[in-house]
């Protein structure tokens, strides 16, 4: 799930030269990233927005990627958006909505509602992004659709000092050889620490 008011940038996940496809979010401990009902209440009190790096990640970003749990649960919290970002919706990124439903756009904002292939969606938002960012912002199944197709860069992954028990998955798919890359670390306050990964690429094979 998307996380306005708790996300963070390490130095490392600029890339101002070259565009890269990132996976940027939070979970539990135990590895969720909502509740069973797509809830984020968890999150809110481990952080916010004006002690984070989010505004320098988001200038970065040139285009939005997201699936339907996560844009219905920004079209439920609108309050909270707004109270977090000043606007009803945050992003002046094109954002793609995978969803197979037809759901409510929003006055102002450049939404863009896809199904299928993530792959023909990408090329799409290679071409708008340009030399920026593309943000895959969630949730975990859809990260993982971009993974399995060979698109997605990085990871950074905000893990907050709780557990849920269960939820919706960070990531529902097994990682093993090669392993993600681990580029850094770092603490944000006392209730999130931020792991930077680098993805291998279909075909690599980690060291012997």
């Amino acid at each position: 799930m998307i996380k306005v008011a708790v996300t963070a940038l390490s130095p490392t996940a600029l890339s101002p030269t070259a565009l890269t496809t990132q996976y940027y979010t939070a979970t539990s401990l135990d590895g969720f990233v909502a509740t069973e009902d797509d809830g984020l209440d968890w999150l809110f009190p481990l952080g916010a927005a004006k002690d984070t790096g989010y505004p320098a990640f988001l200038a970065q970003v040139g285009a939005v990627a997201m699936g339907a749990s996560t844009y219905e649960w920004m079209l439920r919290n609108t309050d909270m958006v707004l109270e977090e970002s000043g606007s009803v919706w945050p992003f002046t990124q094109p954002t793609w909505v995978f969803t197979h439903r037809e759901l409510p756009g929003i006055d102002g904002a450049d939404i863009r509602f896809v199904q299928g292939s993530v792959k023909e969606v990408h090329g799409r938002m290679m071409e708008v992004a340009g030399e920026k960012n593309i943000w895959m912002a969630g949730g975990g199944e859809l990260a993982a659709q971009f993974h399995d197709a060979g698109l997605l860069d990085e990871a950074i992954i905000q893990i907050g000092s709780v557990t849920l028990g269960r939820g919706k998955p960070l990531f529902p798919r097994r990682v093993t050889n090669p392993p993600w890359r681990l580029l850094s670390v770092r603490q944000i306050g006392s209730g999130l620490a931020e792991l930077h990964y680098a993805l291998p690429r279909a075909g690599d094979v980690a060291p012997g």
